[in-house]
């Protein structure tokens, strides 16, 4: 392969970089300003092995200290070498079975480096400089050969049998504005079928972490963490020239946009593609894509779809259009120029589902009935992640709840607006709500949210607080702030924190900021513990106020120490109110009274009744109460929930019908919604523990609104 397809990428970068004049380019310009930091910045030329499911690589990066440390080593990831072996961190935690695949010995893959070197941006910058324009020898000629200083490190389990992180030590400190040019030459298998997003099956071929990848360098040090089964990934920002040679009978997708296709005499094609301020590559290849083209509000839609799921290209068309229509009209501008959705190839299912920058991939089959919503379901939440994961490039290793979580949460606003169901069979419908609702009653609190991806109890641990459980959390305060209020917060922190790294605190503050509210404690509950939130009616009562006679004593002192009753007035008129309710008991009773004088008790029937509200686990937040009165008064209450427990007293002339804990269910959170609410008839019925129990197993068909 020649290295020259190179040059003009790897030139293009290092002169912006250094501050010197650009040569002439064949790749576009996308910004005319940067958008992010560029810190990491890649030249690739990769050929495909279609046969042997191998991959041969060139590779030169530009990283650019722009911490304030003298740097002396450089970390990378090699994600493909959790394929390498059984005994990998990724094959331990998985043990061999993840998104929808098995991994047996016959699937292995691997990436390999065969020589790494670097030089330094102050050696190429001293004296006169002359690019030359045909290869990268000369600019190489001096680097350090730095290829048996490489060692393999694992930094997250001590695992040794893990190769997914290697470091290499500096010749010399890489001071605080320097950069340093790397070569890189690999080679790598790609395991078979696609396992853990990556791979390749039959003709069908998916680049997922294909290629060495820097780690990040932040105040801490280095943040490169293995390859663990529950984890994605932590990049930083840069510009990619890349040109992948495939099969010439071959549809190629890939990060960015094409630049150009050039056929070559050994029966393959080699595509350039460009992308800018991205943080991630992807790219796919087969022979049997279907490619259909569309466009949204200035964004550029080519779909992938496999021959068999073509008769779905306008399904898949309207749910990517919608997605696009959705963020940018909600959550701010998209500003790359086109968005690819893959569709992975029957029997590589692990590829599916997955999010890159301007390349996602859906999941469907060629019998995904209209009535199940999986097709647009999986694209909306892929293209999601092009904000929460790919504008904001939050650390999905440390906090996965940054991408997945705040995804989840516009995945359930856009439900809302829409009309589709994750299951809509025989009339039976399970909305985006009802769905996550299950496992975060399941299993949401073995674990806080807060918590680095492997070291979640379990993998349903991580999955429903990574997913469900923030997203239902997000939408509770929503709920509780109003849609208008968690819009700005949303947009705000787009706007303040796009082409960065922001960590949870920068969201918390932008959330007290922008609601103009203190909800630490609702965001130590929520994200810092396991608490759980369940508020309940425990008893209603109503009964009628009976008059019986009564007495009323007059006291007067006529003298030291004698008293002396002076009087006692027969058959006054008392209200027959139990003693224990008519005094001033404790905090957390709250009375009624309705009556206007003496004259309307007497005319008037009156009945006095009560409810109950207890806190039945340790999650305190505002709650609404509704209560209902059998002349069609609805009265509302508010409470704080600090307390265990609050009565309410009522004297009116209607008896009590029902009470109901937050009646709207803007508490998404509540792991019990069947004890939210009770009548009196019902109480006089009796219903028992068990039967509540089979009715909140069956909570999701009640919900339904047209079961």
């Amino acid at each position: 392969m020649s290295p020259s397809k190179i040059v003009p990428g790897f030139l293009f970068v290092l002169t912006a970089m250094l501050g010197l004049p650009a040569q002439a380019q064949d790749a576009p310009v996308l910004f005319a300003k940067a958008l992010s930091p560029r810190t990491a910045n890649y030249d690739i030329h990769v050929k495909l092995d279609a046969e042997k499911k191998m991959l041969a690589g060139e590779e030169v990066l530009i990283w650019h200290n722009q911490s304030k440390d003298s740097i002396k080593e450089l970390q990378f990831h090699l994600y493909l070498n959790g394929f390498r072996n059984s005994k990998s961190t990724l094959m331990r935690g998985s043990h061999g079975l993840r998104r929808a695949a098995s991994f047996k010995k016959k699937n292995w893959g691997y990436s390999e480096v065969k020589s790494f070197k670097v030089i330094y941006g102050r050696d190429i910058k001293a004296g006169p400089v002359q690019f030359p324009s045909d290869d990268t020898e000369a600019i190489f000629a001096e680097a350090h050969d730095l290829t048996e200083k490489m060692r393999f490190i694992q930094p997250d389990d001590g695992n040794e049998d893990d190769k997914t992180v290697f470091t290499v030590p500096l010749p010399e400190p890489l001071q605080p504005g320097e950069l340093v040019a790397v070569e890189v030459h690999f080679a790598a298998k790609l395991p078979e079928p696609p396992f853990e997003r990556t791979g390749a099956w039959k003709e069908f071929f998916f680049m997922g972490q294909w290629f060495p990848k820097i780690g990040v360098y932040t105040k801490d040090g280095w943040n490169t963490h293995q390859f663990h089964p529950q984890s994605e990934f932590f990049a930083d920002f840069g510009v990619y020239n890349v040109w992948m040679t495939v099969p010439d009978d071959h549809v190629l997708g890939a990060t960015g946009v094409q630049v150009a296709i050039e056929k070559n005499d050994d029966g393959t094609a080699t595509h350039f593609y460009h992308a800018e301020d991205v943080h991630d590559f992807a790219w796919t290849s087969s022979p049997e894509f279907r490619e259909f083209t569309g466009k949204e509000q200035d964004v550029d839609i080519r779909i992938l779809l496999q021959p068999d799921h073509v008769n779905q290209a306008e399904r898949h068309m309207a749910a990517t259009k919608r997605a696009i229509e959705f963020f940018q009209n909600n959550y701010g501008d998209y500003p790359f120029p086109n968005l690819t959705v893959v569709d992975p190839r029957r029997g590589a299912s692990a590829a599916g589902g997955m999010e890159y920058p301007t390349l996602v991939t859906s999941m469907t089959n060629y019998a995904m009935p209209d009535g199940i919503g999986m097709v647009e379901e999986v694209i909306t939440h892929e293209f999601g992640h092009n904000y929460w994961y790919h504008l904001l490039a939050s650390n999905e290793f440390e906090e996965s709840w940054l991408d997945e979580g705040i995804n989840t949460y516009t995945d359930l606003v856009f439900a809302q607006k829409t009309d589709f169901y994750i299951v809509n069979l025989l009339g039976v419908k399970i909305d985006h709500v009802t769905y996550h609702r299950m496992p975060l009653i399941s299993a949401g609190y073995r674990d806080p949210i807060m918590r680095r991806s492997w070291e979640y109890y379990s993998d349903g641990s991580f999955g429903v607080n990574s997913y469900s459980k923030t997203g239902l959390v997000l939408l509770t305060l929503r709920n509780y702030l109003g849609e208008v209020v968690m819009n700005r917060i949303m947009r705000t922190y787009v706007e303040r924190w796009r082409f960065k790294h922001p960590q949870s605190q920068d969201f918390f503050d932008i959330v007290n900021e922008v609601s103009g509210q203190n909800l630490d404690r609702f965001i130590q509950q929520a994200f810092y513990t396991k608490a759980s939130l369940d508020y309940t009616v425990s008893s209603v009562f109503t009964r009628p106020v009976r008059q019986p006679k009564g007495f009323d004593f007059t006291e007067s002192v006529v003298a030291e120490d004698t008293t002396v009753i002076a009087g006692e007035k027969a058959g006054a008129e008392v209200k027959d109110v139990p003693v224990e309710d008519s005094l001033t008991i404790a905090a957390g009773v709250h009375d009624s009274l309705e009556v206007a004088d003496s004259t309307a008790v007497k005319e008037k029937k009156m009945y006095y009744s009560g409810v109950n509200i207890r806190r039945l686990q340790a999650f305190v937040f505002p709650v609404e109460i509704e209560v209902v009165f059998d002349d069609g008064k609805i009265i509302h209450e508010q409470w704080d929930g600090k307390e265990l427990w609050k009565k309410f007293r009522y004297t009116r002339p209607a008896k009590l019908v029902s009470a109901t804990v937050d009646p709207e269910r803007k508490i998404l959170i509540d792991i019990n919604f069947t004890n939210n609410s009770k009548t009196v008839k019902q109480q006089k019925l009796g219903v028992n523990k068990l039967s509540a129990r089979l009715m909140f197993w069956f909570q999701f068909v009640l919900d339904q609104p047209d079961f």
